[in-house]
């Protein structure tokens, strides 16, 4: 009887790997916003985020889409780069981080604040093997870096990025070998798209050109000036 009744047990347990998936994680990795001092120093068609939540709309747009076909059964990492959204709060005079909490609490999102691209690697590294099956990026970018900030502390300039030669630290292994990846960033097709498929395993879709936030207000993702680049 005991035989026979651990054969069942034996049974029922090697069946659960045909029910149970695998967690599945998606990313989504925020920059800050420009500060209005900086800004308000170049011509008008040179100035960039007269909105103080282009990347944050657009990460929402992108979270909906995700809640609506996956529904609550996949995670969601949401990183953003906090200082932007503190210093630009203080000079709008808005509480720009407790709103973005309350986005990401309805989302039902994981919100991780960090500073550095260092950080950014190790929140986007905190993740199991195989389990991140998308991931986007939203912000200032040129064709081999991720500006995590940009005219933030200095005009025009940025002290927090992630770079085409520090993607060698984030660890590939977390990516399922289905996983969707894309910066909505300026010219991250024509050189970072390339390093990260090679780094990575999978393709980063990137922009060739610019892109434009003007119509994420509208809750539409951003556009491409030239073309989408695999």
């Amino acid at each position: 009887m005991r035989i026979f009744i651990f054969t069942l047990l034996m049974m029922a347990f090697s069946g659960l790997g045909d029910v149970v998936k695998a967690e599945e994680n998606f990313i989504v990795l925020a920059g800050g916003p420009a500060l209005r001092k900086w800004e308000d120093l170049r011509s008008e068609k040179d100035q960039h985020d007269r909105w103080w939540a282009n990347f944050i709309r657009a990460s929402t747009i992108r979270m909906d889409h995700i809640r609506k076909i996956h529904g609550n059964r996949v995670g969601i990492t949401w990183i953003v780069q906090r200082g932007g959204y503190v210093a630009r709060g203080r000079e709008d005079g808005k509480p720009y981080t407790t709103w973005i909490q309350e986005q990401a609490a309805k989302r039902n999102a994981s919100l991780v604040w960090i500073e550095s691209g260092k950080q950014a690697i190790a929140a986007i590294n905190n993740h199991p093997t195989g389990s991140v099956v998308g991931f986007d990026f939203f912000g200032h970018s040129n064709k081999q870096c991720f500006l995590l900030d940009y005219s933030g502390e200095i005009m025009g300039s940025s002290k927090s990025w992630i770079h085409q030669s520090d993607l060698i630290k984030i660890r590939s292994k977390i990516f399922s070998k289905r996983a969707q990846c894309k910066s909505w960033g300026c010219h991250t097709g024509e050189s970072m798209s390339g390093v990260w498929k090679q780094l990575m395993g999978v393709t980063l879709v990137g922009a060739e050109g610019k892109t434009s936030y003007d119509v994420v207000g509208k809750g539409t993702l951003p556009l491409v000036s030239k073309r989408w680049i695999r």
